[in-house]
């Protein structure tokens, strides 16, 4: 399999291949709202920050020192890191089970 010419072959059956597509789909779509959702939540929570601090300042409770803040912002982590497990079980299930299938029909 050292020939170049092979390797060629195989690279453009599988890039012409409509499973590719699909996965290459599929993936940047996903990707794109996860990245949208991370982003325009980030954002408005610095905008937030900046330009509304006092909406921040407010008590947690009535009785405690807790700002609203502190758990907006532990809130926000916590829902991206179960976004990366979501994203890392999809790509490990059904992006994998659809590379798996492009390289079996390439090889044959």
């Amino acid at each position: 399999m050292n020939d170049p010419n092979v390797s060629d072959a195989i690279y453009q059956k599988i890039t012409a291949s409509p499973k590719f597509k699909e996965l290459v789909s599929r993936r940047k779509s996903f990707a794109v709202k996860l990245s949208l959702f991370v982003l325009v939540t980030y954002y408005a929570f610095m905008l937030t920050v900046a330009f509304a601090p006092h909406l921040l300042k407010l008590p947690f409770s009535s009785s405690g020192i807790l700002s609203v803040g502190f758990p907006i912002g532990a809130a926000m982590m916590f829902v991206y890191w179960l976004l990366t497990g979501w994203y890392v079980s999809r790509a490990n299930t059904e992006f994998d089970a659809l590379n798996e299938d492009i390289i079996k029909d390439s090889t044959k």
